[in-house]
């Protein structure tokens, strides 16, 4: 279809469509039941769409949204037939997705006249909040950027070791104090640093403690308040990750960190070794938050920049129900 761009390179294509084959193997192995032997779009098939469509983490909500779009589809464009289901669900995931990621960029870009541009990133122990920092890292530094790490997750001597390594792998500069020291100071520092450095991009790794949602507001507010102290309107984003293989459980760590601070971004790590990147859907759709990044493998270049196009792309490649 047209709206269908290319556009990432062929080999970043390659590794989505790869990274998301378990998803779409377990989706359309269930769709295909959905469909077989029928000649029609009927209430069956509807139920058996709708029960693949949770199995693969889109969530209920979102399930039942898209459900009730193609039965108007179906009513009002007379298809009658099984064939054009699979377009129907493309077109209606993709125009989901427009609602919550319209406008986003497909490249890794930094808004212009913002420097050094602040992201705090947020997500809880495990998700791969520490090697999406170290994959943003280098990914920057290969464009040219100044980049500069800020380890402000204090509370675990492994989350300062990590991020020293993905600095030392990606030869930026770090800013980090001993464990246990206070998150904001490690900020403070940080940003003051990045000023005078002339820095271009600041990424702040926080704490992974998902605590009570009083505890993780406090928290998160006052690391907010003493970046403001050196950059007002800092941070520029607040990047949510999230660890797409957990399927429901991150619907839920969305839903304590939209709670706890504004996140502006998501990023969805580990749709490779999953069949639930219907996630990627839900949680788009429910929390109205851009998908920034999504990490479909281990390699440096796979956490790549999300296209709902090429998302959606993949998700349905070379299949038919």
């Amino acid at each position: 279809m047209s709206f269908f761009k290319n556009l990432f390179s062929s080999e970043k294509k390659d590794n989505l469509d790869k990274g998301l084959e378990k998803s779409r193997t377990g989706f359309f192995s269930k769709l295909s039941k959905a469909v077989a032997g029928k000649s029609k779009v009927d209430e069956a098939v509807l139920d058996e769409l709708e029960e693949a469509l949770i199995s693969a983490d889109v969530g209920v909500a979102t399930t039942l949204k898209i459900i009730d779009r193609i039965e108007k589809r179906v009513s009002k464009d007379k298809y009658l037939g099984t064939d054009e289901l699979n377009g129907i669900l493309r077109e209606e995931i993709a125009s989901l997705l427009s609602e919550s990621n319209n406008g986003e960029d497909s490249e890794l870009t930094v808004p212009n006249g913002v420097k050094p541009y602040v992201v705090m990133v947020v997500g809880v122990n495990g998700v791969g909040k520490t090697t999406s920092i170290g994959k943003l890292a280098n990914q920057y530094k290969k464009q040219g950027k100044k980049v500069m790490l800020g380890a402000a997750d204090t509370f675990r001597a492994a989350a300062i070791d990590q991020l020293q390594i993905w600095a030392d792998r990606s030869d930026v500069p770090i800013v980090k104090q001993k464990m246990g020291s206070d998150p904001s100071a490690v900020v403070y520092e940080t940003l003051q640093q990045a000023v005078k450095d002339n820095i271009d991009v600041v990424l702040i790794d926080t704490a992974g403690r998902l605590h009570n949602k009083i505890n993780l507001m406090n928290e998160l507010s006052k690391v907010k308040r003493v970046m403001q102290k050196v950059i007002p309107d800092a941070p520029h984003e607040v990047l949510l990750i999230l660890d797409g293989s957990t399927g429901q459980n991150a619907f839920e760590q969305a839903k304590q960190f939209t709670a706890a601070t504004e996140v502006t971004a998501l990023a969805v790590t580990k749709l490779d070794g999953t069949a639930k990147g219907g996630v990627v859907i839900g949680i788009s759709d429910q929390f109205q938050v851009p998908v920034r990044f999504i990490g479909v493998g281990e390699g440096i270049d796979d956490l790549q920049v999300f296209n709902k196009y090429e998302f959606v792309d993949s998700f349905f490649k070379s299949e038919k129900p």
